[in-house]
């Protein structure tokens, strides 16, 4: 089906996290998020969520970033085009156009939306997914002591979450995955994930999480390091998830040639979008390489995107898409997301779009900053 944006809107809107989030290279207590809601030239629309944070500790982007790229450069480019479908952005965007990969998403994902929007079907089935519930992961940040991060482990797995993501660094690490691991049990489904805290010094040390059967460690090296990561997953036996070393499908290739990891974690928003996230979930599952969904503190619209993408088949790792009352005391959308005891979220395959509706007068008294930017052609 053919596309043409007429107008994009940008917001920046404050929320505060129920509790503050903290990983290797910072701690959040309150999120700013950029949200969009594009229409094209018929006045269908559909809304979106960059992911970029307040500070670059995760990337380089930021919101501050995105909010630029996507007024003078990103919006520009795609208003008014006639394009094929949203599929076509992908390309448009990379041309001429180098990083900025969460601003240039927030517009593609956007358009996916906007696409099932008019098309009357869910964006889960626009994309190719399959399920209509998808297991669910938590992801605890770093606690104050081991016995803290046994609690709070604990308490997610009674609630039914199948997997438990612990956040760890030097000096956080091995007796904190102990103490989890001796609280729930030998069978209990635990990772760590490091966000880059660690060098190729760290190896003998990250090798005696081998002895706590974890189902994965996430990113223990620097992002732009494959070999090494190679050479660290030669020394373990447990699998290397690989997060932010997998900008896109190339580098996925590039992981699979060296060995650099066994597993991969898919966000769209930080890989530019639905097209790039797709063409590694294909590239993967062509090798026999499972994947999963991670977050990004995202609100109800960010996550409606995430569940979409992990409807698709070969997301067989329980993701990160924590129901909306994991983050916020009131998220942006109706209904909320919510997850059942068995730690299943479902899948909205019988609503058109997002399959939630957003609260636009709840974002109205979030918002601290607007911005409208209008094809010339759109009155």
């Amino acid at each position: 089906m053919s596309l043409q944006l007429a107008r994009i809107t940008l917001r920046e809107i404050r929320m505060t996290l129920r509790e503050p989030f903290e990983i290797s290279s910072g701690r959040t207590t309150d999120r700013r998020i950029l949200l969009l809601e594009l229409q094209d030239a018929g006045g269908a629309t559909a809304w979106s969520e960059c992911v970029a944070g307040e500070r670059p500790n995760y990337s380089a982007e930021t919101i501050d970033t995105a909010w630029l790229a996507i007024t003078e450069w990103i919006a520009p480019r795609v208003l008014g085009m006639r394009l094929g479908g949203p599929d076509a952005i992908d390309d448009l965007l990379r041309r001429g156009i180098r990083g900025h990969a969460m601003a240039r998403a927030a517009v593609e994902m956007g358009a996916w939306a906007l696409a099932a929007e008019r098309e009357g079907v869910s964006l889960s089935r626009l994309l190719g997914g399959t399920r209509t519930a998808i297991a669910t992961g938590i992801s605890i940040g770093i606690q104050a002591s081991p016995h803290a991060l046994a609690e709070k482990a604990g308490a997610a797995l009674a609630r039914g979450y199948r997997k438990i993501k612990m956040k760890i660094r030097p000096g956080a690490d091995i007796e904190y995955i102990a103490a989890v691991r001796h609280a729930l049990g030998p069978e209990a489904p635990l990772m760590a994930d490091a966000n880059s805290a660690y060098t190729p010094a760290h190896s003998d040390h990250l090798a005696e999480l081998d002895a706590y059967r974890l189902l994965m460690i996430e990113q223990p090296l620097s992002q732009d390091d494959l070999r090494r990561h190679a050479q660290l997953q030669d020394r373990l036996d447990t699998p290397i998830c690989l997060d932010e070393s997998i900008p896109h499908a190339a580098a996925a290739e590039d992981m699979l040639a060296l060995g650099a990891g066994r597993i991969v974690n898919v966000k769209p928003g930080r890989v530019g979008g639905f097209r790039q996230a797709k063409a590694i979930h294909d590239l993967c599952r062509n090798h026999a390489v499972p994947v999963w969904c991670g977050g990004m503190l995202e609100s109800g619209v960010g996550r409606a995107h995430n569940v979409a993408l992990a409807s698709l088949p070969n997301f067989t790792i329980p993701g990160d898409v924590s129901p909306s009352a994991r983050y916020w005391t009131e998220d942006v959308v109706s209904p909320e997301w919510t997850m059942d005891a068995s730690g299943m979220v479902t899948v909205p395959v019988d609503r058109p779009g997002l399959g939630v509706e957003v609260d636009v007068d709840r974002v109205d008294d979030l918002t601290v900053r607007t911005k409208t930017l209008k094809w010339r052609g759109s009155g």
